[in-house]
């Protein structure tokens, strides 16, 4: 980060801050949105709570619900006693009562309290006609039975919409709030850019063009050397494709960047969209798949559509395997083809009957073994970029980004923290950093030092460090001891992967770890892979060996170990009875696997091999702890006084790592009965 921009955020601050000290009405304020020229946008959001708060007035206000009664309630009491004022008579079927002001106290309590109740300007009550003659005919004898003054009698012809407004208000809310949670949800799913059922089928691809640009580029993106060449050769053509068509050349239908999670395929994307200067479609594999039926190949098609509009042009489709997956692989029954009928029209968009050029497709995914075969074909995917973990000079590179915005120490060397972190992706040495700046801010550092960078990545590979968990001596003395043996097989064996440290500190899950430093390998021979177990047994082995008996400890080991084994046997054919077979298949393309591709008897051939691979390895693993007995008893002690132990120290108590000046022994089957 340079001076200017952090200036520029010390005056953004300052100026949020001047804006929060204003009163609380400013700072509630409601926020109008604007459109593209700056002036305020007009929001229909406004007129619905308008109407629904009118009506909600009206229905409680305009109400005043009248209480039906009888003719003969309201000539023995109402009349008797002289309390009507008038009567209203609807249509000739309804006779409304009004009762005079001083009167309406009495009858409170019949008329209620709630919101409809009628008010002290009536109607009060009313009653159902038979018939005008013969109520007329009642009235005037009741008026004269009582010798009460005569009441006069209005005629209403117009109809009486209260009831029927009474009853079609609360159908319409409903209708109402229905439409708009619908409308609301299908902006946001279904419905696409603009919402409404009618969208449902529209693509939903985020459009990057002049007036939405992306500020990544190809210098953003440290390491992955291979991976750019091949993505800028078609941000070239994009630019110039003069300079390919004169000579016969087409520019590549698509690319599929495959790789491990956090390799940085979708920032290599983001780089093409910054780079190429050309309309970017970027969106998920799962936007097009939906509870819908046919939505996701509708929307393919309307992707397809627009792309074409605007080619050239580059659609980038994420995590594609989502409706890439191979078809006819899911014998469930009951199953959706949903996904098949959108993988269907996506291959035929990519290169169907009609052609589409100009229109380049990337896409990303990190599981390309279970993506069908006709997606992965040229005239598709023309190029497969794999995109690797980094080695340690590209880890180097990717330290150097993430390394910018951070206040180092002078003491820090972006080749010690490269070497330190093998088998990390990108995305994990951005935590590493992110974790680093945030231990020293703990610990109230002015910058971040050397030790916080190996706290964090300690922090990332074992979890968080449990100082307090409850831990009697002998158990703490048991993983001593298991630790040490680790450390000391690990050191003496020539093979295995060199140890950075041993803890007995509880982290995450664990009790006690031994750090490694692995090896940057491309192939593994069987010699190596035997030490290596041996090492990752010797924690087992020196529980037996020193006291006699064997815990739950090593459950992790015993997991990796076999994992191990049947890998050697199974997949790599390093077993000499098993042969030179492999049963591994990396394609992922087994159609129907349910069975295991061997027989019964090869089976037991395995789990033979397997077990006397294992038992070759630990017997071998407590031999080296029987010749070195005194020295792992000192580095247990050790540990268990210290609690951390380094590479210097094992130097200390074995010397010189055996690996570099002599050979270890590799002991053979006829060897192990001794």
């Amino acid at each position: 980060m340079t001076d200017t921009n952090k200036n520029e955020k010390k005056t953004e601050g300052k100026n949020n801050s001047t804006k929060n000290k204003g009163s609380f009405s400013d700072n509630f304020k409601p926020r109008t949105p604007q459109g593209k020229d700056g002036k305020p946008k007009f929001n229909m959001l406004y007129i619905y709570i308008a109407l629904m708060v009118i009506l909600g007035i009206n229905f409680f206000t305009s109400g005043n619900s009248a209480v039906e009664t009888t003719w003969h309630e309201v000539k023995r009491t109402m009349i008797q006693n002289g309390d009507v004022e008038k009567i209203v008579v609807l249509n000739g079927a309804k006779a409304n009562i009004y009762l005079k002001k001083e009167s309406y106290p009495k009858y409170k309590e019949k008329l209620g309290s709630s919101f409809s109740s009628p008010d002290i300007n009536g109607p009060h009550f009313y009653f159902t006609l038979g018939s005008y003659d013969s109520f007329n005919e009642n009235l005037n004898e009741a008026i004269a039975e009582y010798n009460q003054e005569e009441i006069p009698i209005k005629n209403d012809s117009t109809y009486d919409w209260s009831g029927i407004f009474q009853i079609l208000f609360p159908i319409a809310l409903l209708i109402f709030f229905w439409w708009f949670i619908f409308k609301r949800m299908s902006k946001g799913g279904a419905g696409g850019p603009g919402g409404g059922i009618f969208n449902v089928g529209k693509s939903q691809a985020k459009l990057f063009d002049k007036d939405q640009k992306v500020t990544t580029s190809f210098k953003d993106v440290a390491g992955l050397a291979e991976a750019k060449q091949e993505i800028e050769e078609i941000v070239s053509f994009l630019k110039n494709p003069d300079r390919y068509t004169k000579l016969g050349g087409k520019i590549p239908k698509g690319a599929l960047l495959v790789g491990p999670p956090g390799t940085g395929k979708t920032l290599l994307a983001r780089a093409v969209a910054g780079e190429a200067h050309v309309p970017f479609f970027s969106m998920s594999g799962s936007d097009f798949v939906e509870m819908f039926v046919g939505v996701g190949a509708s929307r393919v098609r309307d992707l397809f559509k627009q792309a074409k509009e605007k080619s050239p042009c580059i659609v980038f489709i994420d995590e594609i395997d989502a409706i890439g997956r191979a078809r006819g692989k899911n014998p469930n029954m009951g199953s959706n083809d949903e996904r098949e009928n959108t993988l269907n029209q996506l291959l035929t968009e990519m290169d169907g009957f009609d052609t589409n050029s100009g229109v380049i497709i990337l896409a990303a995914t990190n599981r390309a073994d279970i993506l069908d075969r006709a997606l992965m074909r040229a005239g598709r995917f023309d190029r497969q970029i794999h995109v690797e973990l980094p080695d340690l000079n590209e880890r180097k590179e990717i330290f150097e980004v993430h390394l910018k915005p951070l206040t180092i120490s002078k003491n820090i060397e972006v080749d010690f923290l490269s070497k330190q972190t093998p088998g990390f992706s990108g995305a994990d040495i951005a935590n590493v950093c992110n974790e680093s700046a945030l231990i020293a801010a703990r610990r109230e550092h002015k910058a971040v030092e050397k030790q916080d960078f190996l706290d964090a990545v300690d922090r990332i590979i074992g979890g968080l460090e449990k100082k307090n968990k409850i831990i009697s001596v002998q158990e703490k003395k048991t993983i001593a001891y298991h630790e040490a043996g680790h450390a000391t097989v690990s050191w003496l064996l020539k093979h295995a992967h060199p140890l950075v440290k041993v803890t007995i500190v509880p982290r995450g899950k664990a009790l006690g770890a031994a750090w490694y430093l692995p090896e940057e390998r491309s192939i593994t021979t069987k010699e190596q892979m035997m030490d290596e177990m041996s090492a990752t047994l010797g924690g087992r082995a020196a529980e037996e060996v020193t006291f006699g008996s064997i815990s739950s400890g090593a459950q992790n080991d015993l997991e990796r170990i076999t994992k191990q084994a049947y890998a050697m046997v199974c997949y790599f054919g390093m077993s000499s009875k098993v042969g030179n077979l492999s049963f591994y298949d990396s394609s992922g393309q087994a159609d129907y696997s349910f069975t295991k591709p061997y027989s019964e008897k090869t089976a037991e051939l395995i789990d033979d091999e397997i077990k006397s691979l294992i038992d070759e390895a630990y017997i071998r693993a407590k031999k080296v702890l029987k010749e070195n007995k005194e020295g792992h008893k000192i580095l247990s002690e050790r540990l268990l006084e210290k609690e951390v132990l380094f590479t210097e120290d094992l130097e200390q108590i074995f010397g010189q790592r055996p690996g570099h000046d002599h050979e270890s022994k590799h002991l053979e089957p006829e060897e192990l009965k001794n």
